[in-house]
């Protein structure tokens, strides 16, 4: 047995699957239910015997998902203790976020004294994110316009879930958050642009000073940088336990009656994320000439971890070292990628345009495109800064649809699927952070296209 017959063994076994559980779905022969759990088994003790021979991570990772799926289904009440699994995880990797974005930010402003660029850099990231998601908004309205998920749409009997409590902001405080109090305050909650706000101006600060008393602190912040990306790929080992433990989780909670009587709105979302993915950030990709199979390797990692954990934070560490593998230079990595968790949040902005829309068209309520169109600015604006936090959109919606008078019914309808929401909206996250460093290493002309097309995942 070798790679090649593994992975022939493991397609051969899924196709017979897929057929064996489409004759029993569509009654063509009624199948044993503990015969097609067994032969569910069977396809991913295949998959295992292929990760094996693959020796890769992001196989493990892929793997893994597929085995939380399967002990949700199966287990469904054992499968809610594996939550300590994902915890594990995403506690690891928050350790990381703070020194990691100091280190790599402070080496690539002072490292290299080049105030300008770092300015430069600040106005094409914000151009840039403004404009793509903008372009999400508008992709999530006429998505939801188009389907008329709302319509129609009723709750199954006995649903019940617990809003998330919504504090209203204000602009003032939401620019206020921008700016940092108190560093380890920022450190212990996680906020992730004070961090960077704090960190630019220490670079800053750095760079002015004289170089006898620069380089001892650049000399720390270059050796902290790479012991924290040593740490990053020793944590990653877990990160198959971790992943695999959320998506159990996931499907051990939900069951299958609020996901049909929802399954509108959720293909709604996916096929205006897949459109969005496909046709507007792949576009740009082939305009800025980045390699776009390479591209999706570099990203299938990160993207995996995204998806399980709901949460774009647990993906930055190995984002940030793929994308620098990838050809982009570090000090663009360490700048875009954790500016755009706040100010380019593709996936969240297209959800919400959809789902508030969603919560006017079950309510019964008639909202014309104008009144869309402001409801959507407002969303994009105040969800900035959510994407470290699982399913803190959910809260920013509430907000907004309190003060657009909207009936907060449909939103707990919506709770009931937001996991799966939130998987693929956090994914389209990751994707668009990661293009935004190559393009505006593209845009300052550093980006290393012979690096990227000799890019190979761990």
């Amino acid at each position: 047995m070798n790679k090649k017959k593994s992975g022939l063994l493991a397609v051969g076994l899924f196709t017979v699957t897929a057929i064996i559980h489409l004759i029993d779905i569509y009654k063509f022969q009624s199948v044993n239910p503990n015969a097609l759990r067994v032969i569910r088994w069977i396809f991913i003790l295949s998959l295992i015997l292929y990760a094996i021979y693959k020796k890769s991570l992001t196989t493990w990772i892929l793997t893994s998902m597929v085995i939380g799926v399967e002990i949700g289904l199966d287990f469904p009440e054992f499968a809610k203790n594996l939550k300590v699994l994902s915890n594990i995880f995403l506690r690891l990797v928050k350790t990381i976020i703070a020194p990691i974005l100091f280190s790599t930010l402070v080496v690539g402003i002072a490292g290299h004294s080049d105030l300008k660029q770092v300015g430069r850099m600040g106005w094409k990231s914000v151009l840039y994110f403004e404009v793509v998601t903008t372009i999400a908004l508008i992709i999530g309205l006429i998505a939801i316009n188009i389907s008329q998920a709302g319509v129609g749409i009723h709750i199954p009997a006995g649903f019940h879930e617990e809003l998330p409590k919504s504090a209203p902001h204000s602009w003032q405080e939401i620019i206020l958050d921008i700016f940092p109090e108190n560093f380890v305050k920022s450190i212990y909650h996680g906020d992730v642009l004070p961090i960077v706000v704090f960190s630019i101006i220490f670079g800053i600060a750095l760079a002015i000073i004289d170089e006898q008393k620069r380089k001892p602190m650049l000399l720390f912040s270059e050796s902290l940088a790479e012991t924290m990306f040593r740490f990053t790929n020793i944590i990653m080992y877990f990160a198959p336990f971790g992943v695999g433990g959320a998506i159990a989780v996931t499907v051990g909670h939900l069951g299958l009656d609020i996901l049909f009587s929802l399954m509108k709105l959720l293909l709604t979302l996916y096929v205006a994320l897949i459109a969005f993915v496909g046709g507007v950030l792949f576009s740009i990709a082939y305009f800025f000439k980045i390699p776009i199979k390479q591209f999706i390797r570099a990203v299938s990692e990160p993207v995996s971890i995204a998806f399980a954990t709901t949460s774009s934070e647990s993906a930055l560490p190995i984002a940030m070292e793929n994308m620098e593998k990838f050809g982009v230079p570090r000090k663009i990595v360490s700048f875009v990628l954790p500016t755009g968790y706040t100010f380019n949040l593709d996936g969240t902005t297209l959800y919400l345009s959809l789902a508030s829309v969603f919560a006017a068209q079950a309510a019964g309520m008639h909202m014309p495109i104008s009144t869309q169109i402001v409801m959507g600015l407002t969303l994009m604006l105040t969800s900035k800064g959510v994407a470290g936090v699982p399913r803190a959109s959910l809260v920013i919606l509430i907000g907004t649809a309190s003060s657009f008078g909207l009936p907060l019914w449909p939103i707990m309808a919506i709770l009931g699927i937001d996991e799966l929401m939130d998987m693929a909206r956090t994914s389209v996250n990751v994707i668009g952070n990661t293009l935004a460093s190559c393009v505006i290493a593209r845009w300052e002309g550093e980006f290393d296209r012979e690096k990227a097309l000799a890019f190979e995942p761990n």
